[in-house]
Order: structure tokens, then C-alpha cells, then sequence
């Protein structure tokens, strides 16, 4: 089978889904750092027409937006299936995938976590508080939706791991070192599933420092 190639900044959470389903399938892959700032060169734009991250190659086949890239990823390798055979099951696995990019990523990843750790680091300003008061009340629906969801079970669409799980993990894990965490998460169900996830021999293969050394 020809080499997987993951095209991403590494930090992404997005990209981290990626990485992870590889490794929850044992995969081989090769990751290809994009540098931060290049999105919109020439070279990252042949790959992602929106200038976005990450974009898989896969042989002569390109690939990009994680929902795809994952439901891609379990159709070629073996492994275990992470997509629930059971209507409702897979239904609700989209549910949660649709969440994390409409509003997951927007009001906790972009609005609290790059606000908190990002802002210095890549946009050249402090940390705007108002911006974060800004997107607690809709990170606050997040969490208690995704809670909601995850109700009893191990994992976000039953007793299985899905792609439900690999692409909300990442986003909550980076989440998980703000003060607003502590305050919306601590003592919550969805906070003991992420302590589960994040024992995962694939989150702590895909952690960042261990991507950036690998790189």
C-alpha cells in the first residue's frame, strides 16, 4: 500500500485526528510539516485550494477536510471499524462531527485555547479577555451538549470507539489547559472521558512536542 503523508502545522487539532486514527488502525505515515505563516504559499494552496490543515496523500490521491480523511482512513485500512454499523449510532457520530466543526472548533479551539496560548505566539498581541468572555457562554453549550451525548457510555457513540471520539479528543484536550476548562469541565463525565482518551496509546504517540521532534 502506498505511503500515507500528512501534510499540517503540527499543534493542529484537526491533524491530530488524523494522526491518531492512524495510529488506532497501526498505519505507517509520514508527517510533512507545513510551516506556520505558509498557508497561502503557492506550494500549501495546490495541495488545499482554502489554505487549511491537514491535507492527506495518500499515492496519487489528495484529500483534504478531516471528516473525509478519517471515513477514508477506516474504508482502506483494517483495524477495528470506527464507524458504528447501527443507524442511530452513525447518526449520532455525525452529529458530533458536524459540532466540533461548527462549534467546537470556533468557540473553544479558535475563541478560547489559540486566544489564550496563540495570540503572542503567532498574531503579535496580548490575549483579548473580551474575546474569551466573548466564547464561554457558546463553549459552555459544547460542553454540556457533548456531555449530554456521551451520557453513560465509554465513549461519545456507545461502547466502541468512533471517529465521534478521535475528532472531539484533540480539540479537548488543548482546551483542557485554560482556566475556562477548569471551571466548565472539572467534575464532569465528558472530563473523565477525556482523561481516557488521553491515556490512548494514539494521543500520547500524536502529542505535539513528540510531533515536533518526529518532524
Amino acid at each position: 500500500m502506498a505511503e500515507f503523508v500528512v501534510h499540517t502545522i503540527p499543534g493542529s487539532p484537526f491533524a491530530r485526528s488524523v494522526l491518531a486514527t492512524l495510529e488506532e488502525k497501526g498505519a505507517p505515515y509520514r508527517l510533512a510539516p507545513v510551516a506556520p505563516g505558509t498557508l497561502q504559499s503557492p506550494e500549501h494552496l495546490a495541495r488545499h485550494p482554502f489554505g487549511r490543515v491537514p491535507v492527506l496523500q495518500h499515492g496519487d490521491f489528495w484529500l483534504y477536510e478531516t471528516q473525509a480523511i478519517l471515513r477514508y482512513l477506516d474504508a482502506v485500512l483494517p483495524g477495528p471499524a470506527l464507524q458504528p454499523q447501527d443507524p442511530r449510532a452513525a447518526a449520532r457520530m455525525n452529529q458530533i462531527t458536524g459540532i466540533v466543526d461548527w462549534y467546537v472548533f470556533p468557540y473553544i479551539s479558535v475563541g478560547i485555547t489559540a486566544e489564550r496560548f496563540m495570540s503572542q505566539l503567532f498574531w503579535n498581541r496580548p490575549t483579548d479577555e473580551a474575546n474569551i468572555a466573548q466564547a464561554v457562554p457558546r463553549a459552555r453549550i459544547c460542553v454540556r451538549e457533548l456531555e449530554r451525548l456521551l451520557g453513560s457510555g465509554e465513549f461519545l457513540t456507545g461502547d466502541t470507539l468512533s471517529i465521534a471520539d478521535l475528532m472531539v479528543v484533540p480539540h479537548l484536550d488543548f482546551f483542557r489547559g485554560t482556566p475556562e476548562a477548569e471551571q466548565l469541565m472539572r467534575g464532569t463525565s465528558l472530563d473523565a472521558w477525556l482523561k481516557r482518551m488521553q491515556a490512548r496509546p494514539s494521543m500520547q504517540a500524536t502529542e505535539v512536542q513528540r510531533l515536533k521532534q518526529a518532524a
